[in-house]
């Protein structure tokens, strides 16, 4: 595989999880990343996350050119930002300090660079506020592990310019990645505002006895986890109602959803049930550690990326055929 696009050149600021995972993306794409981060050792869990990642990333397909130390470190967000084409922010989710890093990068970042933040719920319109040039900021919201998972929400605020955003559409698809552009941003987007429902509700399950954390989990992986994996919600239920599908599924079925069965607040994050949560998640675990638990989890991530792929033809029309 070739990079061809026109982003030559990145920053990424802010290594934690997820901008070590951009970094470990970027770089098995063929890319130099120049990376920011005044955390003490950042430099070193960068290149132990990126070696972790390298022989799954090896697995899905390395581009022409790619290598684990095409990435470098610079002191500040001027050096790192001032000749590049595309700026990836990822500090922490707290508002005031996401858009103080922001007027940073946009103060310094040429006229045509793209600023992406990975925010996973601030709204882009808030993160423009104040900006010299809020034209080019988007939101670009992608899944841990961001090396193997493809989804990147791609949302827009009241100030983007259109062009940016079909030019970071077409650089986040060579980067082997799925840009979902939401048409109204909302507070969470759209993936999250999905799985944050689900989590609610897996909280309250546990909290009022009712199951384990490792029941809730086995209701996932051996149920609704495989189906959604293929289809999503929709088409799965769409197969639900027969021959005559959804309609049939929603005429049947759908008086159901005024019972009272789930619960839309979240519950009370009490210490009895942080440490059911906890000593749950750990009891499951058992002797592995999170170290291995990733290994694991990625081998697994790689191998069913490519079974969704070989029964989703459509998927390489995905944005054509959502209209985008």
């Amino acid at each position: 595989m070739t990079n061809q696009t026109h982003v030559k050149k990145i920053a990424v600021i802010g290594t934690g999880v997820i901008g070590n995972g951009w970094i470990a993306r970027f770089l098995s794409q063929g890319f130099d990343v120049i990376a920011v981060d005044p955390a003490e050792g950042a430099e070193e869990r960068t290149q132990k996350t990126v070696a972790q990642a390298w022989p799954s990333l090896e697995k899905l397909g390395l581009a022409e050119g790619a290598a684990q130390n095409r990435v470098s470190f610079m002191s500040t967000i001027k050096e790192a930002v001032n000749d590049a084409d595309l700026i990836q922010e990822n500090v922490p989710e707290r508002e005031n300090l996401k858009k103080s890093v922001l007027a940073t990068i946009d103060e310094y970042a040429k006229e045509d660079a793209i600023i992406g933040s990975s925010t996973s719920g601030i709204m882009p319109s808030t993160l423009q506020d104040g900006l010299k040039h809020p034209e080019r900021l988007i939101v670009a919201h992608p899944f841990n592990p961001v090396y193997i998972l493809p989804l990147v929400e791609l949302v827009g605020g009241e100030k983007t310019d259109a062009a940016i955003m079909e030019r970071a559409r077409h650089f986040y698809e060579s980067v082997q990645m799925k840009p979902l552009i939401i048409q109204k941003e909302v507070v969470g987007h759209l993936a999250d505002r999905l799985m944050e429902a689900l989590w609610r509700e897996a909280l309250h399950l546990v909290n009022d006895g009712v199951a384990t954390t490792e029941e809730v989990d086995a209701a996932i992986i051996y149920g609704a986890g495989l189906r959604w994996a293929q289809m999503g919600p929709f088409l799965t239920f769409h197969l639900a109602g027969g021959e005559k599908g959804m309609r049939h599924m929603l005429e049947q079925f759908g008086p159901a959803l005024k019972l009272p069965w789930t619960k839309l607040e979240a519950p009370e994050l009490t210490d009895e049930l942080k440490e059911k949560v906890i000593t749950g998640c750990e009891d499951q675990a058992g002797d592995v550690s999170i170290a291995e638990l990733e290994t694991k989890r990625n081998a697994f991530l790689v191998e069913l990326l490519d079974l969704v792929e070989s029964y989703r033809p459509e998927s390489e029309t995905f944005v054509k055929k959502t209209g985008h």
